[in-house]
């Protein structure tokens, strides 16, 4: 019996990821997808909403069913997260490109991050991948997503 309801559930998860028209979701807004239950993504979320005073970032935690269908559009995994995903221009900006790009247009001091790009792409998905892969042993996981309060809900798509 088990088996059957969770079956029905994932039609009914799959039937909403696709009610998403995706293409006009991501024709006009920068988003960060990022895992919801990771607690150093949930602290990037935070810089992020700390320091885009433009508002110009949408942040969408993959777990969300919109994530899901961003992640499904652009033909990523939906049950393993491995990067940060920036989609800006109907286009996905990955790993150390994903957060350079991210900060450099959060302005003022920030813009200067663009620097790092001197440093060799390799070197730097390298570096990003170490701390990507080890997130949750380095800095925990929650058992669930959390979700943003309302006076934030500007921020999220």
């Amino acid at each position: 019996m088990y088996y059957y309801g969770y079956a029905i559930y994932l039609l009914l998860v799959s039937a909403l990821m696709h009610s998403f028209n995706v293409p006009q979701l991501i024709k006009n807004n920068k988003i960060i997808l990022f895992d919801g239950q990771c607690r150093l993504c949930s602290a990037w979320c935070n810089f992020i909403i700390k320091h885009d005073s433009k508002l110009q970032f949408k942040l969408c935690s993959v777990q969300s069913l919109k994530g899901q269908a961003i992640l499904e559009h652009f033909s990523y995994p939906t049950d393993s997260f491995k990067t940060m995903i920036y989609v800006a221009n109907s286009q996905c900006i990955t790993q150390s490109d994903g957060v350079i790009n991210v900060v450099s247009q959060l302005g003022g001091p920030w813009r200067f991050v663009k620097i790092l790009r001197i440093i060799p792409k390799g070197v730097r998905d390298w570096a990003y991948d170490r701390i990507a892969f080890n997130r949750y042993r380095l800095f925990g996981q929650y058992n669930y997503c959390v979700l943003p309060s309302d006076e934030y809900d500007q921020h999220y798509l």
